[in-house]
């Protein structure tokens, strides 16, 4: 995997094996903060003060990175699952320096700890964010009603096709307590079809820059 500059000036990860950025070239910070911060954690946070995260594919961490500075700022408690099958190396981590990159740099060290945690053991990063990976597919993972919020975050359609059927959206679905939401940058017609099939609500919103829609689906009964 490459390091490479995105146009807001911070960094992404190119994955060759896929042919595809880790976040849009447009602006990996941009990126995060419209499609998971914006349109899902504060969609979330104005409703409940408790919120209970998965993010479906950890990559870069930035995600999650964003999620525990703003659950600090808005005295949020999150608790944060994330899957990763190919998780990153620390030493790849730091040079994506997304710390500094939020005037944060003093938190360097809780950015790496999300990489160099054990996996399938909670940790407590702050009073207000509680976080641990898995290293389990995406295909096969099922937590019947116990998030509040999903990051849909893996690559997209065209490089991971498999990973968008309706069996997938049915499991996420599944997974999401009632009014549970979940959000991606992805806004291609065949996913939401599959994401109605699964049984959500639908809805198309504004995308990030050099996107035209992005996609936010809630669970209703």
């Amino acid at each position: 995997m490459a390091i490479m500059r995105t146009a807001d000036g911070s960094n992404t990860l190119f994955s060759e094996q896929y042919g595809v950025p880790y976040h849009s070239r447009h602006g990996a910070v941009t990126e995060s903060a419209h499609v998971f911060i914006n349109a899902g954690l504060r969609y979330k946070a104005a409703v409940q003060p408790a919120i209970a995260i998965l993010e479906t594919g950890l990559g870069s961490g930035l995600n999650a990175f964003m999620t525990l500075l703003e659950a600090e700022r808005r005295n949020l408690t999150v608790r944060y699952t994330a899957l990763e099958l190919f998780p990153l190396l620390a030493a790849a981590a730091a040079e994506l320096d997304y710390a500094a990159t939020l005037q944060a740099a003093e938190r360097q060290s809780d950015f790496l700890a999300l990489h160099t945690t054990e996996w399938d053991q909670p940790l407590q990063l702050g009073d207000h964010f509680c976080f641990e990976k898995k290293q389990a597919p995406i295909e096969s993972f099922c937590q019947p009603n116990s998030f509040d919020l999903i990051y849909y975050d893996a690559f997209a359609p065209q490089a991971q096709p498999e990973l968008w059927s309706a069996e997938i959206m049915s499991r996420m679905f599944v997974s999401l307590k009632m009014e549970g939401t979940l959000v991606t940058y992805c806004a291609q017609g065949e996913f939401k079809r599959n994401l109605k099939k699964a049984g959500f609500l639908v809805e198309a919103l504004k995308g990030p820059p050099g996107k035209r829609e992005m996609t936010r689906a809630i669970k209703l009964d």
